[in-house]
Formats: C-alpha cells, structure tokens, sequence
C-alpha cells in the first residue's frame, strides 16, 4: 500500500510544479490553493510511504514520478518540445525508478 500512496504522492508533485508555474510566483489565487493543497498532500504521503520504504528509495521514487509527469504534462500542452532524446531521457528515469522498487 506504500508504494500506491508513494506513486500518488508523486503525481501530486507533478500538480504542484505545474501549480506552481501557472500560479506566476504565487500571484494568481486558483493554482495557488491547487500548489499548496496538492504540496501539502504530496509531501504527506511521501512521510507515510518513508515509514516502510527506505528514504532514499521513497525520495528518488518520489521525485522522478513528479518531475518525469510534469515534463510529459507540458509536452502534451505544447509548452515544451517532443523530442526523441527527451522521450528516451524521461524513459530513463522510469527505468531507474523502476529499478529502484525492484532492488528495494
């Protein structure tokens, strides 16, 4: 069950960056509730799943789930490139992360 809430946790940090980006430095009120509600939940679950998987595992997990969503999310908006090194890079950190959990 950790590692469903880790996997969560994760795709909430991809809301939150996202959040984050759109909320122009905390200015605009809507993504701003949605980053610090989303962060808040993020980093919670990470505090749960940290209880049974290790810290760096979890962290790792964690943050290459958010940062790999939040890149695929703005490829498919448009608002950065798709290219075939950044698929291979970003499939990459999946593969590690995956890695990871086998090891783990």
């Amino acid at each position: 069950m950790d590692w469903v809430i880790l996997i969560g946790s994760g795709v909430l940090e991809a809301v939150w960056a996202t959040a984050l980006g759109a909320s122009y430095g905390l200015r605009r009120l809507r993504p701003s509730i949605v980053f610090l509600v989303a962060m808040v939940i993020s980093v919670w679950g990470l505090a749960i799943a940290m209880q049974t998987i290790p810290t760096g595992t979890a962290y790792a997990v964690w943050t290459a789930t958010g940062a790999s969503l939040t890149v695929l999310w703005a490829m498919l908006r448009g608002t950065e490139p798709v290219t075939l090194v950044r698929m291979l890079l970003l499939l990459g950190i999946v593969s590690c992360v995956v890695g990871l959990k086998v090891v783990s």
